[in-house]
């Protein structure tokens, strides 16, 4: 089965919570990856933090638009994420700040959508 036919079935069985799930755990496990890397590999490790800047940044641009049906205050949340995020993997790359950060937040927020939590009302 190609993988595109695979991207497919799961588009069309999964919902946008297993879909951002999966997205997490893809980003989540790319800042493991790198995580492990020596510090000399600093093109590895951007790009997991580029993939993750990119799920929050779009996170974060979803929140702001309108017709969002998050609540305000957790919209404000996600965006507020967001630009620490952001500015955090900046500190990551220039300043040697740990990813280890970044990883807990993600593995917090696949809490909240894992299958096992109900959804937020």
């Amino acid at each position: 089965m190609s993988i595109q036919a695979y991207q497919n079935t799961a588009n069309k069985t999964e919902g946008p919570r297993q879909t951002e799930y999966r997205a997490f755990a893809a980003a989540t496990r790319g800042l493991i990856d790198a995580a492990a890397l020596p510090e000399s590999e600093v093109g590895r490790r951007a790009e997991a933090l580029s993939l993750n800047r990119r799920l929050w940044s779009l996170l974060a641009s979803d929140c702001a638009a309108d017709g969002n049906q998050l609540s305000q205050s957790l919209r404000a949340q996600i965006i507020s994420l967001s630009m620490f995020v952001d500015k955090h993997s900046s500190q990551v790359m220039r300043a040697g700040a740990s990813i280890d950060v970044l990883i807990d937040i993600n593995r917090t927020i696949m809490q909240g959508l894992s299958p096992s939590q109900p959804a937020a009302a």
